[in-house]
């Protein structure tokens, strides 16, 4: 692919991304106004880890989270397309029930990507399974949350024990920082069960750990009543609809963290949130590669369907 010039003393720009046109507005709109970050420079990191990134959006439905006031500002869900929009931005279609059918954009490719970055959106949030069966998802997760009094060694310890636990089952897992508080841990799994049955199963290991570790995690969502220092076993995110920030997503903190995969022995050592910014991160992923090109495989995906 060729680089991309994304101008840093101009407001807009329309800019010929492998041949389509893409319209860039609000470049030089401070997005992180402690580290004087601008949309600009958003854009710019999102350009720069495409490679990477690409892979595990295209064929997803993406919700988007538009922060149109920067980081710090208020933000609003979006998931149906925006009209007009550009011919070359791909949609998948689901029916909604009552809300009806809802087209949401795909990203393919480098353009969708800035373009969906250019609405505001800070994050990336895409659907569990692809679009040509989006009720039958190809990964499971778990999102690791720190309660009121959990610090981030909570965390680490506690996906270390979900770690263990998949490992019995002989099921792999790959783990990322969510970029904010947290840990995701992903499982890669052969298309099969249904979305129901996927959230079944990670309820089901979620309450077995909750039990054996009583004094670490929880799977109680009511803050008022999880008991204090326990870290959240979120297997609710797995349901129909539910997403999560993506891999190398920045979020919308002060620091501009990323949703940086780690290896488990980072996990170990000691890893933190604040290791992977939106400075620092393209030079982890240049020198790392992809840690979670193993969820695109095709081989090594685990079984469920023997489970639920």
């Amino acid at each position: 692919m060729s680089s991309l010039l994304i101008p840093r003393d101009q407001d807009h720009a329309i800019l010929d991304v492998d041949g389509k046109e893409v319209r860039l507005t609000n470049l030089r709109k401070i997005f992180w106004s402690r580290l004087g970050l601008t949309k600009g420079d958003l854009l710019r990191y999102y350009a720069t880890v495409a490679g990477v990134l690409l892979p595990h959006l295209r064929d997803r439905a993406m919700v988007m989270k538009r922060y149109p006031h920067g980081a710090s500002g208020d933000f609003f869900f979006m998931k149906r397309a925006p009209s007009p929009r550009p011919s070359w931005i791909e949609i998948c279609s689901i029916d909604h029930g009552s809300a009806g059918v809802i087209d949401f954009p795909m990203i393919q490719d480098r353009a969708a990507l800035l373009w969906v970055i250019n609405l505001g959106c800070i994050d990336l949030n895409q659907w569990y399974a692809r679009s040509d069966d989006i009720d039958r998802p190809d990964y499971v997760h778990f999102d690791l949350d720190p309660g009121p009094g959990a610090g981030f060694e909570r965390v680490r310890e506690t996906a270390l024990v979900v770690h263990e636990a998949l490992d019995a089952l002989k099921m792999p897992a790959l783990v990322k920082t969510t970029g904010s508080k947290g840990l995701h841990i992903y499982v890669p799994i052969v298309r099969g069960p249904g979305q129901k049955q996927v959230w079944t199963f990670a309820k089901a290991l979620a309450h077995e750990l909750a039990a054996r570790h009583r004094a670490l995690t929880t799977v109680e969502y009511r803050v008022a009543k999880r008991p204090r220092g326990r870290v959240l076993v979120d297997y609710n995110q797995n349901a129909w609809g539910r997403t999560l920030a993506s891999i190398y997503s920045v979020r919308p903190r002060p620091e501009a963290t990323v949703s940086m995969p780690v290896t488990w022995a980072e996990v170990a050592r000691g890893v933190a949130i604040e290791d992977f910014t939106m400075a620092s991160a393209p030079r982890r992923i240049a020198r790392c590669g992809d840690l979670w090109a193993p969820l695109l495989a095709a081989c090594g995906r685990f079984d469920l369907a023997k489970f639920v």
